[in-house]
């Protein structure tokens, strides 16, 4: 068995933290406190850990001086301090008496925190284990001069940082950065419970965005966890998704179709059935949401990804991956920074998806004007007012409207409907829409997605900028020619770019294009040339379970080379070229780059040369 030093290494690395002077104050290891003289009088007075003691027996102490793994002061905070004791099992994580605090963590550290209390307000930790696929922690705060302590269920079985202990403690929102891997592992472990409880595929998102949509209000933040039977907790969410809806002025008809989940889950014999304090109950799953997805959605940095769009991504791997369960297709993170790059997005530009799905380009379009932004006023007005979107599919309406309000938006600025839909089309061109971003639904049999965007430069203002990610096919001269004679007689066509491969692995496999638009202005009357671009190797490779990763570090690299070649319109043989074109050209830049023949090796020749051969072979050809 490993040692409590293992412990104590997990710690410091989970919690953010090092020995000594940190940014946010300083961490005394093992009792070494003799420069912080009144602590320092008060771990003496409680002595080392007896092997029992009641908790609220105040003569019984140790010999010797008390040794907490880690003490921690905050300058912000002077009058409270942060103190943890660490076990290397959990099987040493508590008792049910919480009176042998030599040997058990959660025993030993309320030991510590009853003394302390005398001068300060403590939180308290308790960690034990030595691996984060098996560990146990409890958080407690004792507040100065008072006789018991509470419980932080925030605490519970997750390692906040100190930063977040002190968001928590000025009442602000848990943060942490968007991750990937624990996003995966949080929607398989939530699928798979959800499946064994008899939760329809069409029930999960509405489960997840309506305890979401409760967890933005504070009031249920502080509350869900003094409830005592699912039927209270279930009805607890209900009436705290209706405060938050009504708020954010969502129709009643929504409100009750959110609701609807809610409902089937009061008749879920199974749910029912298991107590609040278990896995897999109500509580949990409110808990899991809480802990990995709301903070990383409350990170408003441009390392944030759509948290709760990967989220509901991967519902749909782990569904059979056609995406007919949910209809979603997330456009991977890199895709959309990209394009919102591309659209030079300024903090004061209103954004609209007219198909937005579950908000990816509203969130990467949020995230970089909030790089631009000076103040909170600035990041609210953002948030209010400048990103709006649309979409058809109820379900994944839900979910758009669930990322905008729970990033605080106030109020939902996403349209439930059709972005044909002339209603919808007047109240969005009210705006002043400044730029667009749109990944359409492909092969529609209603309208191409040259229409879509076509639609989405209409509703721009002049000189509005659309950026689209679509098929290969919506380029091509043969296809679409009256859509694309259209678009052309109303908008001009600045640039195309021809993406990776299997951009969408492994959700979908249709290759794609990104175009450029300018809205109201006639291409033929602009008489500029088109940039194209070969962008075909975004150094993304393919790996299994996790899709088209950045495995080698050389997006960031690459990304500043497509965006400087575009912004200069720099012609490179063997990656872009300049054309001018009409709507039945081709719209690709194979039709028109020069080979860098400077590029050719040897090796190049013979394996086209053996794939050829190849090729004969199997088409049963006969060559001599």
């Amino acid at each position: 068995m490993k040692s409590e030093q293992h412990t104590e290494t997990l710690i410091s690395e989970q919690m953010n933290f090092r020995n000594g002077k940190n940014e946010w104050g300083y961490v005394y290891p093992q009792g070494n406190t003799e420069e912080f003289i009144q602590l320092d009088k008060l771990l003496k007075k409680s002595g080392g850990k007896p092997k029992e003691c009641d908790l609220y027996d105040y003569t019984v102490t140790g010999s010797g001086k008390a040794k907490p793994e880690f003490v921690i002061a905050l300058d912000k905070k002077n009058d409270t301090l942060i103190v943890i004791e660490a076990k290397n099992t959990i099987l040493k994580h508590e008792t049910e008496k919480k009176n042998k605090p030599n040997a058990y963590a959660v025993d030993g550290v309320l030991y510590y925190a009853k003394f302390l209390k005398e001068k300060y307000n403590i939180i308290a930790i308790a960690i034990s284990g030595t691996k984060l696929n098996k560990y146990k922690t409890s958080t407690f705060k004792w507040n100065k001069g008072e006789d018991n302590y509470t419980e932080w269920f925030q605490g519970k079985d997750y390692f906040l940082s100190i930063q977040n202990i002190e968001n928590i403690l000025d009442g602000n929102k848990v943060k942490r950065e968007y991750n990937e891997k624990e996003v995966q592992e949080l929607a398989l472990k939530l699928h798979d419970s959800l499946r064994m409880l008899g939760i329809t595929e069409k029930e999960k998102p509405l489960f997840i965005a309506s305890i979401l949509i409760a967890l933005n209000n504070k009031d249920f933040l502080s509350s869900y966890n003094t409830l005592t039977t699912p039927i209270q907790l279930i009805n607890h969410v209900k009436t705290y998704l209706n405060t938050e809806l009504d708020n954010a002025n969502i129709p009643i008809s929504k409100i009750n179709y959110l609701k609807s989940s809610l409902d089937q889950l009061s008749k879920n014999e199974k749910i029912k059935s298991i107590e609040l304090r278990n896995s897999n109950s109500i509580r949990w799953y409110i808990e899991q949401l809480e802990k990995i997805i709301l903070p990383m959605m409350n990170y408003t940095y441009n390392t944030t990804g759509d948290a709760l769009g990967q989220f509901y991504h991967e519902f749909i791997k782990y569904s059979g991956g056609d995406g007919k369960g949910l209809g979603i297709v997330l456009t991977p993170k890199h895709i959309t920074d990209f394009m919102v790059e591309v659209a030079e997005i300024y903090k004061t530009d209103k954004v609209l998806d007219p198909a937005c799905g579950s908000g990816s380009f509203l969130v990467s379009a949020m995230n970089k004007m909030f790089e631009q932004a000076k103040t909170s006023d600035e990041e609210d007005e953002i948030k209010q007012n400048n990103l709006h979107g649309i979409e058809i599919n109820t379900d994944l309406w839900v979910l758009s409207m669930t990322n905008m309000i729970v990033r605080g938006d106030g109020k939902s600025n996403i349209s439930s409907g059709s972005c044909f839909d002339t209603s919808i089309i007047k109240k969005i061109k009210e705006k002043g829409i400044d730029k667009g971003l749109i990944n359409p639904p492909y092969a529609q049999k209603d309208f191409s997605e040259i229409e879509f965007i076509d639609n989405m430069l209409d509703m721009l203002r002049k000189d509005g900028i659309g950026v689209a990610i679509v098929p290969l096919s919506s380029a091509i001269g043969t296809k679409f020619k009256e859509e694309r004679e259209i678009i052309m007689k109303k908008h001009s066509l600045k640039a195309v770019f021809s993406m990776p491969d299997d951009v969408f692995y492994p959700t979908a496999g249709t290759n794609t294009c990104i175009m450029v638009w300018e809205a109201h202005k006639p291409h033929e009357i602009t008489n500029k040339e088109t940039f194209f671009g070969f962008y075909k190797e975004d150094g993304f490779v393919k790996k299994k379970k996790l899709g088209r990763v950045d495995a080698y570090k050389n997006w960031y690299s690459i990304k500043n080379e497509w965006l400087y070649l575009y912004k200069e319109k720099e012609v490179k043989d063997g990656l872009t070229a300049t054309k001018k074109v009409t709507y039945k050209d081709e719209w690709l830049v194979e039709a028109y780059m020069k080979t860098d023949y400077s590029e050719l090796k040897e090796e190049d020749f013979i394996n086209t040369l053996q794939d050829y051969t190849a090729f004969l072979v199997k088409s049963g050809d006969r060559y001599e």
